[in-house]
């Protein structure tokens, strides 16, 4: 709630001048008065900062309810199966392909045990976590078959870019390690994902497996191909890109929300097998799993990297984060003739914002225990050296050099304004 000074706005007193030119409150000035800001005002400041940080959330529900009114306009009259599944999707891949910054896969071999595991833990255990579970939930009864599916979809994504290194830069994490992790995780997921979700899902009536790894290589790796192009080879348009990010991080949330109101259109035209108390179920489920997999990734960083506190911070989230940039996009390529492909992108639309909540939430504790732990291990380094054992068996890892201004390119390619908004206000911070 805002406090009375917010609300009220003061007049300022009249002043004099005494013959010294020293000012003085004239007592016979009219005395100022409190006006309180109309309730409407105050109302509209509070709209508009949560839409400011909240606009990808805030746009997708709007969609979705659009969806659910009218489902003939997105899923025949926009014609959607070029809209949405062709240029939408094309178009937020090349931008994707332009950030992702291949020069980094140099670094892999510098801390190659921690990018390994990291990378394994986010595609490998979180999906198999959530497969298990999802499946138990279908033979209980308990979910139907489709958000069943979609949250094992979802768990089969790559991580996310932005988010990953506002939230390390916010817990005082390796922001190197996250930058080098994002980039390739999004790169081997293009391959890796679509191979993990029909691997768990297996190839329905519905999907045909040559027709989709066919158009997954026209709506995604060429598209990606074209990004890298221009990013080394035609500077002008890496420029261009560079010098109006933030209309073109607008238009790749544009594409997404678009995509999003397709695909739910379809959805409602087609009927569901999901009920709302089953979707509020999902949701619980989500935070449930998200949950758990970042206190089993907590729990083992801290016991294989227990004198690396900044990789550790960065591992919490880059090991179970996961990528709607990437995410929606893909499910609509792989899934565009099923008429649950809404149902499909419904449990990444609720982990997206969820683990930037808890994200939020636990980065000043972690931020506090890096520090703390930083300090210990130095104290002890020091302890040694005056003891004459040497420092040998304590190695303190350092933040890497900070990102340069490059990276600018590879936030493009990333889940948009949830993350880019929460970005700008850190850089602002």
């Amino acid at each position: 709630m805002e406090s009375l000074e917010q609300q009220i706005q003061i007049i300022p007193s009249t002043t004099t001048k005494n013959k010294d030119g020293n000012e003085s409150f004239d007592e016979n000035a009219p005395q100022p008065q409190p006006q309180l800001i109309p309730l409407h005002k105050r109302l509209y400041q509070k709209w508009q900062k949560i839409y400011a940080t909240h606009s990808f959330l805030v746009l997708v529900i709007c969609a979705i309810l659009l969806a659910y009114a009218y489902p003939p306009l997105g899923a025949t009259y926009l014609a959607p199966q070029i809209t949405a599944t062709w240029i939408a999707v094309m178009f937020i891949f090349i931008l994707a392909g332009m950030g992702i910054k291949t020069e980094e896969f140099a670094k892999a071999f510098q801390r190659l045990y921690f990018n390994a595991f990291l990378q394994m833990f986010n595609f490998g255990a979180v999906s198999g976590i959530v497969f298990g579970f999802s499946r138990l939930m279908v033979y209980a009864g308990a979910l139907p078959q489709s958000l069943a599916d979609g949250m094992t979809i979802c768990a089969s994504l790559p991580i996310t870019v932005n988010m990953v290194l506002v939230l390390t830069k916010s817990a005082g994490g390796d922001e190197a390690s996250a930058i080098f992790n994002a980039a390739f995780g999004n790169l081997m997921g293009v391959f890796l994902s679509p191979a993990l979700i029909l691997g768990y899902l297996g190839v329905s009536g519905q999907v045909n497996l040559g027709n989709v790894f066919f158009k997954l290589g026209l709506r995604v790796v060429l598209p990606i191909a074209i990004g890298q192009f221009l990013q080394k080879f035609v500077p002008v348009a890496k420029e261009f890109v560079k010098r109006y990010k933030k209309y073109f991080k607008k238009a790749q949330e544009y594409c997404l929300v678009f995509i999003v109101y397709t695909v739910f259109c379809k959805t409602f035209l087609n009927g569901s097998d999901a009920s709302v108390g089953d979707i509020f179920l999902m949701i619980a489920m989500q935070f449930a799993m998200l949950s758990l997999v970042m206190v089993l990734a907590w729990t083992l960083l801290r016991i294989l990297f227990r004198n690396e506190p900044k990789l550790q911070a960065m591992g919490l989230f880059g090991c179970t984060h996961k990528t709607v940039a990437m995410g929606v996009p893909l499910i609509n390529a792989i899934y565009e003739d099923n008429p649950m492909v809404g149902l499909y992108t419904l449990p990444l639309l609720i982990w997206h914002p969820m683990q930037l909540v808890l994200g939020t939430a636990v980065a000043p504790r972690v931020f506090a225990y890096v520090e703390r732990r930083e300090m210990e291990l130095t104290q002890q380094q020091q302890q040694q050296e005056q003891e004459g054992e040497g420092g040998d068996d304590i190695k303190i890892v350092s933040s890497a050099t900070p990102p340069d201004e490059s990276t600018q390119l590879m936030e493009i390619g990333a889940a948009p304004s949830v993350e880019n908004d929460k970005s700008d206000h850190e850089k602002g911070t």
